[in-house]
C-alpha cells in the first residue's frame, strides 16, 4: 500500500520525500520494524518515540511519522500535528477500515466494563452474531483467545485485531474503552453503533489529576457520536450522577438503564443467593423476569447495560433475557474458588473503594457468619484512594488482612501505611506477603464464613520493582484450602 494513500486523510501532514513509497507494515515499536515499514514516533510518558527513529531506519523503515520528525534523505519524513491521531488514521487505512464492516459496541466507566462486555458478547453470539472482544481479561478473535496486554490496545493493534475479527467471520466487536485510551486517541477512527457508560468513581487520578478531567476523558466516547456517519445510540446508567450529566452531552439517541422509575430499562425486586440473581425488567412497555447466574446488585446494572446495548443494535429484549440465563462467569469477577468446605472463598478485581463497597455488600446479602477480606493497593497508582479503600473495608468487613497487591516500584509497607489511614477500628492485621496473607485468611475461616480476596482478580502475576512473579489468587486459595486439616465428616475425593 502506498504511503500517499495512508496519509491522505492527514490534511496537516507535511511530507519530506517521495510519497509513492510502498508500505508493507506500520509500527510504533522500533523492535517490530522490518524493511518497508512506516514507523510512527509516538510521544510517551516514559520514552519518546523520536529517540527510536535511528534504530527504526536501521531496521528497514522507509518512512517515519511524528510531531518532531525532520527531513532525512534515507526515508520519507511525515510531520504531523498529533502523532497519535495520525497513527490511528494510518492504521485504519492500512487495515482497510475494519470497524466500518462490524457492529461496534464500546463500554466505558470505572467499574463493570469487563462483565458488561462479556455479557454483550454472550447475548450477541446466542443470536448467531459472531462477536470479537477486547478487554482487561483477554482478547477474543474468532476461536482464538489472546492475553490482554492492556484494557484497550494502541490504535494500530486495535485496527489489526478488528481486521482479524473480520477475517475470522465476526460480524460485531465489543470493547472495553479505558479513559487512558480515550485520552490517547487509541480508538480514534472507530465509528460506534453503541456506546455504553457504566459509572464513574475515583480511580486513575495519578494520570488524570482530577475527577473532572477523568470525566472529560470518559465523555470523549460519547461527544463524538453525533459527527459519525454511522447512526449511534448511547446507553447510560441513569442512577450514576455522572451518567445524568453525560446523557445531555451525546447529541444522539440516549437509552437509560437503572433502578429509577424513569429509566428506559428498569430493574426492580432484585434478589441474590449463591446460585445467582433474579429481577424484574421493565423495558419498551413489557415486563420480563431476568435470571442471571451472577450474584450482586452491581451485576444487575451490568446485565441491564448489556440488554440495553444489545437491543440498541436490533436484538429483541426477550431474546437477550433468555440468553442471560446461562451467561458465563467472568474470570476474577466475584469468582468462587473451587473449594469443597463449609466456607466460601471469592476472588474479585475490586481495586477502588466503590468496587470494594459493592462487592462486600453483595457478599453480606448472602448472610455469612463472618466476612474476612484480604486486600491491598497497587503501587505507582492513585494514592488518594488508598485510605478510602481502607475505610470501606474497616466499615464493612468483620476482619481484614492488609497485604500487597502489585507494589511495582513502591515500598509495599509504605502502601499499607496509606491504607491504614482509613481505618478507625482495629479489626485488621498486616501481612505483607500476599501468599501468606491468603493462607492465614483461609486458615481462619470457619463454617458459613466468606473469605474475599480483592484487588487482583483475573491477574496471574504480581509486579515488583525489578521483577514480576507468577501469582494467581484462585490457585493460591486452592492450595491454602488443600493444606488445611480435614473437617469432621469431610471425605477428600480420591481417584484411582
Amino acid at each position: 500500500m502506498q504511503l500517499q494513500y495512508l496519509i491522505q486523510n492527514l490534511p496537516e501532514a507535511v511530507a519530506s520525500g517521495p510519497t509513492e513509497r510502498e508500505i508493507t507494515a506500520v509500527a510504533y515499536d522500533s523492535r517490530k520494524v522490518r524493511p518497508g515499514t512506516l514507523f510512527a514516533a509516538l510521544p510517551g510518558e516514559k520514552a519518546d518515540g523520536n529517540s527510536f527513529i535511528e534504530p527504526a531506519i536501521a531496521a528497514g523503515a522507509v518512512a517515519v511519522m511524528g510531531e518532531k520528525v525532520e527531513a532525512d534523505s534515507r526515508v520519507t519524513a511525515v510531520k504531523v500535528k498529533n502523532a497519535r491521531v495520525a497513527l490511528a488514521e494510518v492504521a485504519a487505512a492500512f487495515f482497510q477500515h475494519p470497524a466500518q464492516r462490524l457492529k461496534m459496541l464500546g463500554v466505558t466507566g470505572t467499574n463493570g466494563k469487563t462483565t458488561t462486555t462479556f455479557l454483550i458478547k454472550h447475548i450477541l453470539e446466542k443470536e448467531l452474531l459472531r462477536c470479537g472482544l477486547l478487554g482487561t481479561v483477554r482478547y477474543e478473535v474468532g476461536d482464538r483467545i489472546l492475553p490482554a496486554a492492556r484494557t484497550t490496545p494502541e490504535s494500530l493493534d486495535v485496527q489489526e485485531l478488528l481486521s482479524q475479527m473480520r477475517s475470522a467471520g465476526c460480524k460485531a466487536a465489543v470493547m472495553e474503552v479505558s479513559s487512558h485510551a480515550l485520552a490517547q486517541d487509541r480508538v480514534w477512527c472507530i465509528q460506534w453503533d453503541c456506546a455504553v457508560f457504566t459509572n464513574l468513581t475515583q480511580d486513575h487520578l495519578d494520570y488524570h489529576g482530577t475527577m473532572e478531567k477523568y470525566f472529560d476523558a470518559k465523555s470523549l466516547l460519547f461527544t463524538g457520536l453525533a459527527a459519525q456517519k454511522k447512526k449511534a445510540v448511547a446507553v447510560i446508567n441513569a442512577d450514576d450522577r455522572y451518567g445524568a450529566r453525560l446523557a445531555g452531552m451525546c447529541g444522539v439517541p440516549v437509552v437509560t438503564y437503572g433502578l429509577g422509575a424513569r429509566s428506559d430499562f428498569r430493574a426492580s425486586d432484585a434478589r441474590s443467593d449463591f446460585s445467582g440473581t433474579s429481577y424484574q425488567l421493565d423495558a419498551r412497555g413489557k415486563s420480563f423476569l431476568v435470571r442471571l447466574p451472577l450474584i450482586g446488585r452491581f451485576n444487575v446494572y451490568n446485565s441491564l447495560a448489556a440488554i440495553a446495548a444489545a437491543a440498541s443494535i436490533g436484538i429483541e429484549v426477550r431474546h437477550a433475557v433468555v440468553a442471560l440465563a446461562n451467561a458465563p462467569h467472568v474470570p476474577g469477577r466475584l469468582e468462587a474458588a473451587p473449594v469443597k468446605r463449609q466456607f466460601r472463598v471469592f476472588i474479585d478485581y475490586a481495586h477502588t473503594d466503590d468496587a470494594l463497597i459493592n462487592v462486600i455488600k453483595t457478599l453480606r446479602e448472602l448472610s455469612p457468619r463472618r466476612l474476612i477480606v484480604v486486600f491491598g493497593c497497587g503501587g505507582n497508582r492513585d494514592t488518594a484512594k488508598r485510605p478510602k479503600m481502607g475505610a470501606a473495608v474497616d466499615q464493612l468487613a468483620d476482619w481484614s488482612i492488609i497485604t500487597s497487591d502489585n507494589p511495582r516500584k513502591e515500598d509495599p509497607e509504605a502502601i499499607i501505611e496509606d491504607i491504614k489511614k482509613g481505618y478507625r477500628g482495629n479489626k485488621y492485621e498486616v501481612i505483607v506477603d500476599r501468599r501468606e496473607a491468603i493462607f492465614k485468611a483461609v486458615a481462619m475461616a470457619q463454617p458459613r464464613d466468606i473469605v474475599l480476596l480483592a484487588g487482583k482478580g483475573h491477574e496471574t502475576y504480581q509486579e515488583f520493582a525489578d521483577h514480576t512473579v507468577p501469582f494467581d489468587d484462585v490457585h493460591v486459595a486452592t492450595q491454602a484450602v488443600e493444606a488445611m486439616p480435614m473437617e469432621v465428616g469431610y471425605k477428600k475425593e480420591t481417584r484411582l
